[in-house]
């Protein structure tokens, strides 16, 4: 059956990178204790490279396709979409006060707020511009002659859904050291993924009949994980005295990435 349903398209999208979050965070109920530093560096480094990759292949080069299409400048909205995603993450990592696992020292505004809760916060700003990617990649595919195909749509949620899945694990883990149960760990390490469907969802209904507009928004959404890449994702993987584990996570990240995208899209 084919679905043409912008909308159902993008949550069925967005809906499975939730439910890998999800599936991640279950990993609470098979471990007893935290993930290896190790792991934990290949992890990070893995998402880092993954989110790179799809900035590129999925976003910034399909961005500058359809700019083209619509007769603008190509490299214009691309690079205008791509720093004010910079600075729209920017803004949030400074107006939201979050905890970021490993971390003692909260960032963002002072807040009376739970660690736990500030715990959750970090990771549900980083899925913000993942949803939004993926909700406007499946709607765009729809279009005719999109420079988005529907593989290469499915190709990015896979990408996004492989590296939400340690990330679901990263973020209940902490939260039972932190004194939460199982179950609750496990919850609000699921509700950490709950914004990518708003998120993506929101994205298309701001899009209809709005194709001028498509151009910055997939560069918007580059800038936006680009900015999370670099502030967040890069420099923990690259904690400790040996960082190679979190490099290896980046390139084979990165390389996985950009061959399905290649080989799917």
């Amino acid at each position: 059956m084919e679905i043409t349903n912008p909308y159902l398209l993008a949550a069925l999208g967005t809906g499975f990178t939730f439910l890998m979050t999800t599936l991640g965070a279950a990993m609470v109920f098979f471990f007893r204790k935290d993930i290896k530093a190790n792991v934990q560096s290949i992890f990070l480094g893995f998402a880092a490279g993954v989110m790179i990759a799809a900035s590129v292949w999925s976003l910034l080069i399909p961005a500058m396709e359809q700019a083209e299409e619509l007769g603008m400048i190509p490299w214009l909205p691309a690079a205008g979409g791509f720093i004010l995603g910079g600075i729209f993450l920017f803004g949030l990592d400074h107006a939201l006060p979050h905890l970021h696992p490993g971390s003692e020292k909260p960032e963002g505004p002072t807040s009376s707020l739970k660690r736990t809760t500030l715990l959750v916060f970090a990771v549900t700003l980083h899925n913000i511009p993942e949803g939004m990617a993926v909700g406007l990649a499946f709607a765009m595919s729809l279009q005719t002659g999109a420079s988005v195909t529907l593989a290469a749509a499915i190709s990015l949620a896979l990408g996004i859904g492989l590296q939400n899945f340690p990330e679901g694990a990263a973020i209940s883990l902490p939260l039972k050291k932190e004194g939460c149960s199982n179950g609750k760990a496990f919850l609000y390490g699921s509700l950490s993924g709950i914004v990518e469907p708003i998120a993506g969802i929101a994205t298309v209904a701001i899009v209809q009949g709005a194709t001028l507009v498509m151009p910055w928004l997939l560069s918007f959404a580059a800038g936006a994980m680009l900015y999370v890449v670099v502030e967040e994702l890069i420099p923990q993987a690259h904690l400790g005295e040996h960082t190679h584990a979190g490099t290896a996570g980046v390139m084979f990240g990165f390389l996985l990435m950009m061959v399905m995208d290649v080989a799917l899209g």
